[in-house]
């Protein structure tokens, strides 16, 4: 099995990541198209739900399992991988079908008392099977990370959207005469087969090369795997921990949102689309850039694992802010054009500006979001994913708060809502600025912050001065894409001046390598 080193591992990442967040948005326009803000309002109240239940399923065994099958692998142990493997699928599939059943007999209730639209019914109980086929991914997932190779994981996430635009198009015009909640569950049902084809790509990839032998004694391998047990609930527990604070928050989401529009006197149906417009149009347009941040958190958490171990703290503080940086670089760019150009996206991406105002107000916020990825992935490395949860969940408690306070407000409403988000992500970056300080003394360096203020300040000043100058109503769809790319850039040779792309980090990657 081929193996990559940090740089081309999180390489592979970073393209896969693009290009499925390309054709993420390819999805998300073609299903904003046909069902409007109400349909996607459906849609998107319906997959919190399901990415929670997703999340209790697998236990956080993705993040253990490939530390353990790493440790595994160092030592030639292939038994105790099978056994990895073998205990990771038992648990994930065990969870899977009881909460398969409870999010069916439960789906009724939830969508009648909490979402305050039957509607949500039907995209609840469609999406259930996805379920188990997601927690045997998550498990094959782990094992290739583990194995330091990052192509199947990559090759599957692109063939999963492939998939589920190849079909989602022809489901929504299908059903949606039936009932814009025919069409959202035609849209959930083209998410599973999606990560059906998936989860079949990596079974191949799986039998492909290897002396594992899973189904051989399964049940003996499982039993005599109490220890190994264990030590995978030992990894995973806390980081279970820290993504249920996650997904509760996003269940919870729609739920206080909704209610509290009702309560500022919004009706049911209103209120589905303005929260269709906050995190169906807006969310995916601010996490856009977080492909890059994600991939070097993956690829950060072995590279400063190790470093701890090795004492080399100059090293760890290197490695973290070698991360903040490329992530805010990444996203620097993303939020001017957000904020400046917010209604022509939107106009371009969905044929509606109506949720222009939630992204000029949340994409200035959304840097820190940007940065905060690399540092949580630093204090898992660390050991210190306790702290991590602890900052979630107070930026969770501040978010709901907030929420309440803000969206049952006539004169704010679901704007109230979007400034609860930006305090919550702006507060738990901070606490994990401090956790980094008072544990291993890191913070980020003066000048450091005032070249990032430099470089987004001389990147707004040169955008505003060109939207003015070479933007009109009139500008065509190639017209302004050129004037992205000229944007871009112009971007790209300030990252070079103020040195937030540097030559010795260009020659670890493989094509310049061979250049030299």
């Amino acid at each position: 099995m081929t193996k990559q080193s940090f740089i081309q591992g999180a390489l592979i990442l970073i393209i896969a990541g693009m290009l499925t967040r390309f054709m993420g948005f390819i999805n998300r326009m073609v299903v904003a198209r046909f069902m409007g803000e109400e349909g996607v309002g459906l849609y998107m109240m319906a997959l919190p739900t399901l990415f929670l239940v997703m999340t209790l399923t697998q236990f956080g065994l993705p993040v253990a399992i490939s530390k353990r099958v790493a440790e595994a692998d160092a030592q030639n142990d292939s038994k105790k991988i099978k056994q990895i493997v073998a205990v990771s699928l038992a648990i994930t599939l065990s969870a899977s079908i009881l909460f398969t059943v409870i999010l069916i007999l439960a789906a009724p209730i939830l969508s009648d008392t909490l979402f305050t639209d039957k509607r949500v019914l039907l995209p609840l109980v469609v999406i259930s099977p996805i379920i188990p086929i997601a927690a045997v991914s998550a498990v094959l997932r782990g094992y290739f990370q583990g194995k330091q190779n990052m192509k199947p994981q990559s090759i599957a996430q692109v063939l999963e959207q492939v998939v589920r635009i190849a079909f989602v198009g022809i489901f929504i015009y299908i059903l949606l005469p039936y009932g814009v909640e025919y069409a959202a569950a035609g849209a959930m049902f083209s998410i599973i087969i999606g990560e059906f084809a998936s989860l079949l790509y990596m079974i191949r990839k799986f039998r492909q090369k290897r002396k594992l032998k899973i189904r051989k004694h399964f049940t003996e391998t499982v039993l005599s795997g109490k220890e190994t047990a264990k030590e995978l609930l030992s990894i995973s527990m806390p980081t279970l921990g820290n993504r249920m604070i996650g997904s509760i928050s996003n269940f919870l989401d729609p739920i206080i949102i909704v209610q509290s529009l009702a309560l500022a006197g919004v009706t049911t149906a209103v209120a589905t689309k303005q929260y269709g417009e906050l995190m169906g149009y807006t969310m995916p347009l601010l996490f856009l850039p977080t492909f890059i941040t994600s991939s070097l958190s993956i690829a950060l958490v072995p590279s400063i694992s190790e470093a701890a171990a090795k004492n080399q703290k100059e090293l760890i503080h290197s490695r973290i802010h070698q991360s903040i940086r490329i992530s805010f670089a990444s996203g620097a760019l993303a939020t001017i054009v957000m904020t400046l150009f917010a209604a022509d996206l939107l106009n371009l991406m969905y044929r509606s500006d109506s949720a222009a105002p939630l992204l000029i107000i949340m994409a200035p916020f959304f840097l820190f979001l940007y940065i905060q990825a690399p540092l949580q992935a630093a204090l898992q490395a660390l050991d210190l994913a306790r702290p991590a949860m602890w900052n979630s969940l107070i930026g969770v408690i501040l978010k709901f708060g907030a929420m309440i306070l803000l969206a049952t407000s006539s004169n704010l409403g679901i704007q109230g809502a979007a400034i609860a988000i930006c305090a919550n992500v702006v507060l738990v970056t901070f606490l994990h600025i401090m956790v980094l300080k008072k544990e291993i003394n890191y913070f980020p360096a003066w000048k450091e912050i005032i070249r990032m203020i430099i470089l987004c300040g001389t990147t707004f000043l040169l955008t505003f001065y060109i939207k003015n100058q070479f933007y009109t109503a009139d500008t065509t769809l190639i017209s302004f894409i050129l004037l992205l790319i000229i944007i871009a850039l112009i971007y790209m040779i300030l990252l070079i001046l103020l040195r937030f792309i540097r030559k010795e980090e260009l020659r670890q990657l493989p094509f310049f390598s061979k250049k030299k």
